[in-house]
């Protein structure tokens, strides 16, 4: 059974409100990742140089089941971050085809932002918002 956790989008200052929250909930970061990391995508303008430092995924572990997700969000490479839209529900499969069942049924009358498909970092993963523009994110990791 899939695992459903929350992600959270910032405009620049992921970084300090992840340290906040590890040393609130007195978590460890499982991930902590930096766009500067992520390879030239095709179809997709070269990344702002000052955005490399921004943080392209964080994963907090909270307490024993929950995992607290976020990133920065870069400007043209999606919809404008507004506080009150700036979250995703992340839902963490056990395997492709679990992902491409939940992923298809969410997307009827919905969009896909980006589609189910093997990513550099090591997993399947896909965006959509369905139909009541809720944001969700599908991810079965592949390692």
């Amino acid at each position: 059974m899939a695992t459903i956790n929350v992600y959270l989008n910032f405009n620049g200052n992921c970084k300090e409100v992840f340290e906040f929250y590890k040393e609130i909930f007195h978590g460890e970061f499982i991930d902590l990742n930096y766009y500067k990391e992520m390879p030239q995508m095709e179809n997709m303008p070269p990344l702002p140089e000052e955005f490399s430092e921004k943080i392209m995924h964080v994963s907090l572990k909270v307490g024993e089941n929950s995992i607290l997700m976020g990133s920065d969000v870069i400007p043209g490479m999606s919809d404008p971050l507004q506080v009150g839209n700036n979250f995703s529900i992340s839902v963490n499969c056990n395997s492709k085809d679990e992902a491409d069942s939940y992923f298809n049924a969410l997307s009827q009358g919905g969009k896909v932002v980006m589609p189910l498909g093997e990513t550099f970092w090591g997993a399947y993963f896909g965006m959509l918002n369905d139909k009541f523009g809720i944001s969700w994110m599908f991810n079965v990791p592949l390692k």
